[in-house]
This record gives structure tokens, C-alpha cells and sequence, in this order.
């Protein structure tokens, strides 16, 4: 069943911090121009060691599975793997659906895609881009090397229900692939406990993505859309059950309008 409600706008940190990833401005366009035209030479090697590494456990792209429906949620760019008890929502950006986020328990994911360039990853620099835009609002960031790659383990300012200021607990992950970029916001308790992100992790390796052909510029994000299948239910059914889920209002760090949700 999918239910439509407004999104709160009260954990203004960490949606500004992740605006940073979903950026389309002259700077990313440039970068895709220089890899395609002339470039000074102290870029060169930038763009050699950007290149996207390789996947092999995944997520991957369209032209990698058979069926990547089978198993999976299909949302037309991205393909949402289905886990028991699981609960989807996707989130709409103006008329556009432009991220999904899978929640289990206590835990939930984030996912969005984006177009890159050709030759070039991104997730390298949208790193640093959310790590400095966090700081400056007074979080905290740590890089590692974790179970998908390098990441960001960050402690968020967020404004508490009571109105006083607190820290939300999130990892930033992020996989380029061939001209696009998969980005996931682990939220709960996968982002502090190992134990619980497992099942996480895994529906991130498992995504599958549908770049498309068409030209887009890069960190454009790749628009979704709702299942065949889906139901809608009148704006403000639920309204008062859903705004009160502790992932009401963290998780949507994306969203500018209306969530949807489906309960599998």
C-alpha cells in the first residue's frame, strides 16, 4: 500500500549536508566537459585516478544481470531488492520521483542514483562535498574504508522534537559505475551497530541501475517511478502514524515534497 504525506523540513543539517551530493552546478558540468575536451595538465592524472573501480559484489548496471526485476522492486532507473518485512518509501522532488529508502527494523537506506561522467567517478569528491558541507554546521566526520568502500560515518546536527539541538548517526556510501553514481545514506541502528547493517549492505551491493542512453549531466539525478502495481491513498492518510516514525523526518535528506510509501 503506498500513502502520500508531507515531509517535515526539522533536520535542516542533515538535509543541507546531503543537498551537496545532488547538486547540478557549473562545477560538475565542467568536469564532464574536461573529459571530453581540453584540460590543463595538472587535471589529467585527477581524472586517471577517479576512474569508476571495479564491482564485482555489485550494485550494478542493467547490462550486468539477466533479470533485474527478478527479485527486486522495479522503480524504472532503479531496481530496489526486496527483503521480508521490509518497508519502501520513495521520495518525490517537485513531479519527480528521485530516491527510494528501504526500511528493516530499526534500521533503514537511502538510495539514490545520479548520472557521471564517462570516464570519470564522482564519489571521491561528493566525499569531500559532504564532509566539509557537515563540518560547517558543527558534525563530525570520519573516512574510512568499510564493507563497501570508502565512506563517511558522520554525526549530524539535527534539531530534536523537543526543540533542543542533538546529533543523528548516519553513513554516507557511495559505488560509481558506468556514467552513474549510486549514492546510500545508512540511517538507526545500522549506522552504529555492524551487526545490524548487514542486511543494509546487501540490498545496497544488490541494486541494479538503469542509466538510460539519453545525454544528462552529471549529478543529475536518475529519475524513478512508481511500481505497476501501486496503490495511492489520499494526501494525509496516515499523516499522524507516519510523521511520528523516527524516520519521518532524518531519512528524507533528499526529498522536497511528499513521501510514498509501500509496505512489502
Amino acid at each position: 500500500m503506498f500513502g502520500r504525506r508531507n515531509k517535515k523540513n526539522s533536520d535542516e543539517g542533515a538535509e543541507n549536508a546531503a543537498e551537496a551530493v545532488s547538486e547540478t552546478g557549473t562545477a560538475a558540468e565542467n568536469a564532464e566537459g574536461a573529459g571530453d575536451g581540453d584540460s590543463g595538465a595538472t587535471d589529467e592524472p585527477e581524472r586517471v585516478r577517479l576512474e569508476p573501480e571495479p564491482r564485482p559484489d555489485g550494485p550494478w548496471d542493467s547490462t550486468e544481470v539477466g533479470d533485474p526485476a527478478e527479485g527486486r522492486v522495479d522503480l524504472g532507473g532503479l531496481f530496489v531488492p526486496g527483503v521480508e518485512g521490509m518497508e519502501l518509501r520513495v521520495e518525490v522532488a517537485g513531479d519527480a520521483i528521485v530516491a527510494a529508502t528501504v526500511v528493516v527494523g530499526d534500521s533503514a537506506v537511502q538510495l539514490q542514483a545520479f548520472a557521471a561522467p564517462k570516464r570519470e567517478g564522482i564519489w571521491g569528491e561528493v566525499r569531500e562535498e559532504i564532509a566539509t558541507g557537515i563540518t560547517q554546521q558543527g558534525g563530525i566526520i570520519d573516512e574510512v574504508e568499510g564493507p563497501l568502500g570508502w565512506e563517511l560515518r558522520a554525526q549530524v546536527p539535527v534539531q530534536l522534537p523537543d526543540g533542543t539541538g542533538g546529533f543523528q548517526v548516519v553513513r554516507f556510501v557511495g559505488v560509481d559505475g558506468p556514467r552513474w553514481f549510486l549514492r546510500g545514506v545508512i540511517s538507526g541502528q545500522g549506522a552504529v551497530q555492524p551487526e545490524a547493517a548487514g542486511l543494509l549492505e546487501q540490498i545496497f551491493r544488490d541494486a541494479v541501475v538503469v542509466r538510460g542512453d539519453g545525454p544528462m549531466a552529471p549529478r543529475d539525478p536518475i529519475v524513478l517511478k512508481l511500481p505497476n502495481d501501486a496503490q495511492m491513498v489520499p494526501e494525509g492518510v496516515q499523516q499522524e502514524e507516519q510523521s511520528s516514525s523516527r524516520f519521518s523526518g532524518g531519512m528524507g535528506q533528499l526529498a522536497r515534497g511528499p513521501e510514498i510509501t509501500e509496505v512489502r
